[in-house]
């Protein structure tokens, strides 16, 4: 769906008001569509070309937070803040996906950075810092640039630096923050009334509460999810993060100038974990922006924490878990497993959960070999942390740590590989490729985030039947979009027509239009991905 934006980018013309399908997208910031449109101006409209810069924005994030890590404690610690935050599956996952996640990260933790070093450098960094929180603002959501200053704020004021507040938030950077996180915002307001109230109020206030006026098909996770969906992307670098915030909390270190920094850094993390945990509405990936203060927190403990013998246990109790667990799993038939951990991880399965529909997974026994390989990994590691625990050797169980979590990330990568081609629309889209004439009509029934690289794949834009629940919601209001939203009744009309139409739907055969149309009108072409596709002719 984002590689199809930014290639309407370069389709429309217009760098200012995104569309999807043809109809106004307003649910996110630009600038990830507009560095993948360049991207596919570039080195052309390739899979590889659209995940460029997740990519780049991952080694950014990662480059922030070992940096640092390097200058508030030492170089050691600096590159085990950026392996703990590489080794993060949660933060790893999504540096695979065309999503704003990884960019976003990247704009905060710089930020951090550039904010937290400047009374130790020089006020210029402040100024730096308000800019990649600007930059935050128009990669996903003026919160992140917020949240962070309001962190700093908070630390300050603890300390007893707030004043002066030129200090750490001098004018030049808070006029750059609103230049750089808020021109687009104003532009698309002038030229699309509403997009504010739509932004502001219904996507993010209203939202909250679950009251929106456009709302879509996306599932909150519980409090309880959500927290241990954060919790283990971050494992088990959270273990030492969390002793390392009791011990600021232990020995009031807000009040310690010195300490300013990492009290930033535990007040956002436990604010992002504390706020998405009450708040009513929250997704898997919520908890992303605390990843590199979390590593932080993380590495400042293995520099210098104490009660080394009992973290280390701690350690080996939880790889000796995760061991067992997978290999419980493995034994298993897969299915409460799939069903759990890809229904609390998995936007997409969580709506097809709720839709009574089964949500596509990749067959078990390629899955199978994966979530062994896991329990020899955490097996093989909780025995080495058991040498190292009895060695009281600090080095060496953080090594040990390190070692087997680099050897899982590979499996962590094939599992996300499988999911996604299990459900991906790209054979579906290659079979009306092949078979479709140039008169011939595509409509695609349900919201079309569900298959929204449909039109990346086969070059055409289809009509959306019963879709306006949706990240269009919005964009559906505007007089041009009339024509590309669908009812029951034209669809019947299309599909008794001389002309040849194919249908694309992840609805089952009972739910989908289909049911309700004549036996002898409705041929299945295909089926894969979670999808069905069929034509008013043979």
């Amino acid at each position: 769906m984002h590689a199809e934006i930014a290639r309407e980018i370069l389709l429309e013309g217009d760098w200012i008001t995104l569309h999807l399908n043809g109809v106004r997208y307003f649910d996110k910031p630009p600038l990830l569509y507009w560095l993948t449109a360049l991207g596919l101006a570039a080195w052309g409209p390739t899979e590889w070309a659209a995940r460029l810069w997740p990519l780049l924005g991952a080694l950014a994030a990662l480059a922030g937070t070992a940096f640092l890590g390097a200058r508030l404690l030492s170089p050691r610690a600096g590159i085990v803040a950026g392996l703990a935050l590489l080794t993060s599956a949660g933060f790893f996952a999504y540096a695979r996906y065309l999503r704003p996640e990884s960019l976003f990260v990247a704009a905060i933790q710089w930020g951090f950075t550039l904010l937290l070093l400047a009374p130790v450098v020089t006020r210029r960094l402040a100024t730096l810092g308000c800019a990649a929180l600007g930059i935050a603002a128009l990669v996903k959501d003026p919160l992140g640039a917020l949240g962070p200053l309001a962190a700093v704020a908070l630390a300050l004021a603890l300390a007893g630096r707030l004043r002066p507040v030129a200090a750490w938030l001098p004018r030049s950077g808070v006029a750059l923050l609103l230049l750089l996180g808020g021109a687009w915002y104003f532009l698309v307001e002038l030229r699309n009334p509403g997009f504010l109230w739509y932004t502001v109020v219904d996507n993010h206030l209203l939202n909250v509460a679950r009251a929106r006026h456009f709302p879509d098909e996306d599932i909150p996770l519980t409090g309880g999810e959500f927290l241990a969906v954060a919790g283990l992307g971050a494992f088990p670098w959270i273990l030492p993060a969390a002793l390392a915030v009791a011990g600021l909390v232990r020995r009031r270190a807000w009040r310690e100038p010195r300490e300013a920094p990492w009290t930033a850094l535990a007040a956002w993390t436990v604010g992002v974990y504390t706020l998405f945990a009450l708040a009513p509405f929250k997704l898997p990936h919520y908890g992303l922006p605390a990843y590199p203060a979390l590593a932080l927190l993380a590495a400042r403990w293995w520099e210098a924490g104490r009660a080394v013998r009992t973290v280390l246990a701690l350690h080996v109790v939880a790889f000796a878990a995760v061991a067992l667990g997978a290999g419980w799993v493995y034994w298993s038939d897969g299915r409460a497993f799939m069903d759990w951990v890809l229904g609390a991880t998995d936007v997409y399965t969580r709506k097809e959960m709720a839709l009574g529909q089964a949500a596509p997974f990749p067959p078990w026994e390629n899955l199978r070999s994966l979530v062994g390989g896991t329990a020899l990994v955490f097996g093989a590691g909780s025995l080495g942390l058991l040498v190292a625990l009895g060695r009281r050797s600090r080095a060496l169980g953080l090594l040990v740590i390190l070692a087997p979590l680099l050897v899982w990330l590979p499996l962590v990568g094939s599992a996300a590989s499988l999911v996604a081609e299990s459900r991906s629309v790209r054979p579906l889209a290659q079979e009306v490729s092949r078979r479709a004439g140039p008169r011939d009509l595509l409509v695609h029934e349900g919201p079309i985030e569900n298959s929204g690289a449909l039109e990346f794949y086969t070059g055409r834009r289809p009509a959306i039947l019963d879709g306006r629940v949706s990240v269009l919601g919005f964009g559906a209001t505007f007089p041009e979009a009339r024509d590309t939203f669908w009812e029951g009744r034209r669809l019947a009309e299309a599909w008794r027509s001389p002309r040849r139409v194919f249908l694309v739907t992840t609805r089952n055969p009972d739910h989908s239009i289909v049911s309700g149309l004549s036996v002898s009108e409705v041929h299945l072409l295909a089926v894969g991905g979670g999808r069905w596709l069929y034509s008013n002719r043979p």
